[in-house]
């Protein structure tokens, strides 16, 4: 994901780009778009060239009436770009319907946005409608089977070229490779989704994404699409692969089923496989680095394990449900003896997944394990991998990480294992979530939007990460005083930010979102399927250092580019607006909680 398509953005004739006209004495408004649950902590952010001097009036739309004169309070925080920033609180409004704040004086206004119970219902929905847009195999957005050849292995028990069938699953990003770093952890994510609230769900398609319900819960639907896959990429009990075609993907952007790629069978034919061997690998000069499969194997076994409890009791299917079991054990016991991490490979490219954390994977398989099976070994195992894995795992509590270092983003494995371990212990692993939400807490002081991640390639998925763990320790251990914390976060993703947009397509409709991605179904065929979440802004810095960037069509968020982040909606910058099939996963659990 993410490498450079040199062919195609080297044959767009475009220019420098041109910097926006604006009045130094603009006033901007920054809300959330998609709106405000009436209990929310409600909080815009004003921003300026110069002082600010007047109140903002929270107006609502249908009846014209002023609900609220608020009084903007100075923000004594780097002044980003230049700005001057203040921060209006209008928390106490909780009548619904449709608001806007406005200027007193200038008349400078927000967009439009709701205050209701149901602001949130459904809206995890989208997102699983771009995830079905990402399958692999049978794709129901664009009604077309693709990939069928997958694949032919490499650096397995069998001869290399062997035939292996590794159909399905999803592709990875705006490019067309699928791994098991990344389909693991979005499996296993929307299942803990699931379990966590499953009435929250709607059955609007059926096993194949197409329109009519079929008595299964759609994200049900979504997370059996990778189940299959895990399960393919798992063919024994001893043999795992773990990525499906590498960089030689990467030639300009094509519609799945007229995949140009070439790995030496002829163009859209077979692709390379690669098995997992806990050792380094590579097929040109650069090499993944790897000392174990633990990782793949542990995530692999949570998401089975989950499986198997949910198709046993809720869906009535002891086979799928046995499957499921059977290969979780099977899988565990691989990570046990190969302890260690399995990177992605690159072929002719120096980028690659650089995971290079394990034991929180194998604490999530354990703990999950344990709640499926009862065998008390997994519970101990759960909770020595949790104290081996600690804080030490997370980027929550560091500046900075290289791509994908510290995978996933988030340990689930800490609440997986909290229900079954004594009061004591439960105190451990709230330590260790409390640890990473204090730490990412005192970097939103220092930024006028209160956002408390590092801008790395990937901030959205921190983004919703974080917001994650911050209602995962909630749940633990009942403690809200983060609450104005994790609404921000959220804020954030939906338009109170420097640019004002959205970070997920087409959400809110209507409003500000992603447009131009980099992505193939919006470039060839001007498609805008809702739902994925870009990669999000990124330290300016790494911008400026990245090869291949350059943007399509003059920047309308010139004026708000800083000298800290930068984020721009063009199909040229796959460093920020690149929609992820994980990120998006991973979202939807922080989506469903907001959903009530």
């Amino acid at each position: 994901m993410y490498l450079i398509q040199f062919i195609f953005l080297l044959t767009f004739i475009f220019g420098g780009v041109e910097t926006a006209e604006y009045s130094q004495n603009e006033i901007h408004i920054r809300i959330n778009q998609l709106g405000y649950l009436p209990s929310d902590t409600k909080v815009a952010v004003v921003f300026s060239k110069f002082p600010v001097k007047e109140n903002f009036q929270l107006i609502n739309k249908a009846t014209g009436k002023v609900a609220l004169e608020i009084k903007p309070e100075r923000l004594q925080t780097n002044e980003w770009g230049g700005f001057l920033y203040w921060e209006t609180d209008f928390s106490k409004v909780t009548e619904p319907g449709d608001y806007f704040l406005q200027g007193k004086k200038s008349k400078s206004q927000s967009s439009v946005f709701p205050i209701g119970e149901g602001t949130y219902t459904g809206q995890q929905e989208s997102l699983l409608e771009f995830m079905r847009q990402q399958r692999c195999g049978y794709n129901p957005t664009l009604d077309m089977v693709c990939h069928a050849k997958d694949g032919r292995t490499f650096f397995g028990p069998m001869a290399d070229s062997t035939y292996v069938d590794l159909s399905g699953g999803w592709h990875d990003a705006g490019d067309q490779l699928k791994y098991l770093i990344t389909s693991s952890y979005a499996t296993a994510h929307m299942l803990m989704a699931y379990e966590m609230y499953p009435d929250r769900f709607e059955d609007k398609v059926n096993a194949l994404g197409q329109s009519g319900p079929n008595g299964i819960a759609d994200v049900l639907d979504e997370a059996k699409w990778g189940l299959d896959w895990i399960l393919k990429m798992h063919p024994a009990p001893d043999q795992l692969f773990h990525q499906v075609a590498d960089d030689r993907d990467h030639r300009g952007f094509k519609i799945p089923n007229q995949d140009n790629a070439d790995y030496g069978w002829g163009a859209n034919c077979y692709r390379a496989a690669y098995f997992a061997t806990g050792k380094p690998q590579g097929l040109m000069k650069y090499q993944s680095e790897a000392t174990g499969v633990a990782n793949l194997a542990g995530r692999s076994a949570a998401a089975l394990a989950l499986a198997a409890r949910i198709w046993e009791k809720d869906l009535k299917d002891p086979e799928f449900a046995g499957t499921c079991r059977k290969a979780a054990i099977s899988l565990y016991q691989m990570g046990r003896e190969k302890e260690g991490y399995q990177q992605g490979n690159s072929y002719g490219a120096p980028y690659r997944y650089n995971e290079e954390t394990w034991a929180d994977d194998m604490e999530w398989a354990a703990a999950e394990l344990y709640k499926t099976t009862k065998d008390k070994n997994y519970l101990e195992e759960a909770k020595k991998y949790a104290v081996l894995s600690n804080t030490a795992d997370s980027w929550t509590v560091k500046d900075s990480a290289s791509h994908y270092q510290l995978y996933p983003f988030i340990n689930m494995g800490h609440f997986a294992l909290h229900g079954v371990v004594d009061a004591d212990f439960q105190k451990t692993l709230e330590g260790y979530y409390l640890d990473g939400i204090k730490y990412t807490l005192k970097r939103a002081q220092q930024n006028p939007f209160h956002v408390g991640v590092p801008f790395i390639w990937c901030s959205n998925n921190l983004l919703t990460s974080l917001a994650t763990q911050v209602i995962l320790y909630e749940k633990m251990s009942g403690d809200k005083q983060f609450e104005p914390f994790l609404k921000a976060q959220r804020d954030w993703l939906f338009g109170r930010n420097p640019w004002g947009t959205s970070m997920f397509t087409r959400m809110p409709e209507g409003g500000e979102y992603p447009v131009e991605v980099h992505t193939a179904p919006y470039v060839l065929l001007d498609m805008q399927v809702p739902g994925g979440l870009v990669d999000g802004p990124v330290y300016t810095s790494i911008y400026n250092n990245l090869l291949g960037l350059r943007l399509l069509k003059p920047d309308v968020f010139a004026q708000f580019q800083n000298e800290h982040v930068v984020y721009h909606d063009d199909v040229g910058d796959y460093s920020t607006n690149e929609p992820t099939m994980d990120g998006t996963a991973g979202s939807i659990l922080m989506m469903t909680y907001f959903s009530r």
